[in-house]
């Protein structure tokens, strides 16, 4: 499995991630984008209170992943690498 290293998409996801971070910030929390997969799933770290709260697969899932997918619908899956 290779990794995506085209800027445009990787440039994209990032600025995703820049509008639902002062939402992890302001819980405490962050997000780091790790790698985009040549089979377009997105791998992250969740760090600071979002690494071990009870809610994060559903940040991960219905805020992260919604704002990725809807700046690269090519994005199959985003999944959260933190404990890897």
């Amino acid at each position: 499995m290779g990794i995506i290293t085209d800027k445009n998409i990787i440039e994209k996801i990032e600025e995703a991630l820049t509008t639902i971070r002062p939402y992890l910030e302001s819980d405490g929390g962050d997000i780091n984008l790790v790698e985009v997969t040549d089979d377009m799933v997105v791998k992250v770290k969740l760090i600071g209170a979002c690494s071990s709260c009870n809610v994060s697969m559903m940040t991960l899932k219905n805020g992260v992943e919604v704002a990725i997918k809807n700046a690269v619908p090519e994005v199959k899956e985003v999944i959260d690498v933190t404990s890897l």
